[in-house]
């Protein structure tokens, strides 16, 4: 039985596509006397590639000879690359990110990745989204830490994921919400699903309830609801004349931007992107990473200008569980490996770097002679932006049993 303090604050609820339209009567209607409006916070957008983007085709150097005999058919030359003039050169499918780079607001990070050695997608995604890597009993993810640090009471939409399942890194004590699609919503509980979840179970439940939902953080939440109503979200337009790829990460990142300017009190963001797994037939400029890279690069580049008077208050975060092996293989693609490349895009993020210990891609200094040495603990990263950003207590508060330091990627 859910209790009436889970309906507003449990990890497990979610938002399901219903099929009943808008936000349901009944919370509607308790919503009249919450007070208006949650007021613009700092949010924190974070993007997993799954299946191990190859970093090193993603962010190549220019001058390492060790390169093109290693990727006969993958290396890209320097004419074809997007140079970022800092000894580095961006895949021409990523090329819309270059002027983010450029302007000073887009840091990339080399080298990152896990120091547990693993190259099972599961368990790499895993150590990453919980954020203890080796830890296979940790069952709660760093977003959801990071969510129950920002000191304030919580709302329905403080933390949400634009996927059908909460991820791992969303799973704990605080409150997270799986949302499937904006513009057709209902709300459910745990097991939980159709027109009777987001009426009968719920309407029950209210009735029961009406004092506690009334409470001052049902009073929020229940704002953020009729809020989200109110944002007409079936008749969305992107500002600046954004364009989404209609792809799955084009979808999320579009339905992030209208709750971050429905002020909702969103501040935790999660979207995700498949197909990074590029055994064979990666291709170079062209092929299924440049498809991928694609796809990630106009799906970032329409957030971020849909959202230019959001500018100051949003960072996006890129992630993936591992690199790619710096050699490629037989059928045209590249293995399972260590380190990657990740991006950080924000106003006050130190942009305009290539963070992290310059690559060398002779074999004596790759791991195991095959693979990128991660040389950035993801954890440093992460806490190195949540803390400069959503000013969150880093360290072992929020990754259990890491000593380490945070990345000084955010300024200010």
């Amino acid at each position: 039985m859910m209790t009436r303090r889970a309906f507003v604050t449990s990890s497990g609820l979610a938002l399901v596509a219903a099929g009943v339209g808008g936000v349901p009567s009944f919370l509607a209607r308790a919503a009249q006397a919450a007070p208006a409006g949650l007021g613009r916070k700092k949010v924190l957008v974070t993007i997993f590639q799954r299946g191990a983007m190859d970093g090193l085709a993603a962010v190549q150097p220019l001058a390492d000879p060790m390169l093109a005999r290693l990727r006969p058919t993958l290396a890209l030359g320097a004419r074809q690359l997007v140079d970022l003039d800092v000894q580095y050169g961006l895949h021409p499918s990523l090329g819309p990110l270059a002027r983010y780079f450029t302007e000073g607001r887009l840091g990339i990070v080399h080298g990152a990745g896990s120091p547990v050695p693993t190259r099972s997608h599961f368990d790499a995604q895993d150590f990453m989204e919980t954020g203890q890597p080796g830890d296979k009993r940790a069952d709660t993810g760093w977003l959801n830490r990071a969510t129950g640090l920002l000191g304030h009471e919580p709302t329905p939409f403080q933390a949400v994921a634009l996927t059908p399942a909460l991820p791992l890194s969303l799973r704990g004590d605080a409150p997270a919400l799986a949302v499937a699609r904006l513009e057709d919503f209902g709300v459910a509980g745990p097991g939980m699903t159709g027109r009777s979840a987001a009426g009968e179970t719920l309407e029950a439940l209210y009735a029961q309830t009406a004092g506690d939902l009334l409470s001052d953080a049902g009073r929020e939440g229940l704002d953020a609801a009729r809020l989200l109503d109110d944002a007409r979200l079936d008749q969305y337009t992107p500002e600046n004349g954004a364009v989404y790829p209609r792809s799955e990460l084009g979808e999320s990142l579009r339905q992030i931007a209208q709750l971050v300017k429905a002020d909702v009190g969103l501040e935790v963001a999660f979207a995700e992107t498949g197909g990074w797994d590029t055994h064979a037939r990666q291709g170079g400029d062209a092929g299924s990473f440049a498809r991928r890279a694609d796809d990630l690069a106009q799906s970032v580049a329409a957030f971020w200008t849909d959202l230019e008077r959001h500018h100051d208050d949003v960072v996006v975060l890129t992630m993936t569980e591992f690199g790619r092996t710096v050699a490629e293989n037989g059928t045209g693609g590249t293995d399972h490996g260590r380190a990657s490349a990740m991006f950080v895009l924000g106003n006050d993020v130190r942009g305009g770097e290539v963070h992290g210990v310059p690559l060398v891609l002779d074999p004596d200094a790759l791991e195991d002679g095959r693979d990128l040495p991660v040389t950035t603990d993801f954890r440093s990263l992460f806490a190195g932006v949540a803390g400069g950003h959503l000013g969150v207590p880093t360290g072992a508060t929020l990754f259990p049993g890491w000593s380490g330091q945070p990345l000084d990627l955010i300024r200010g």
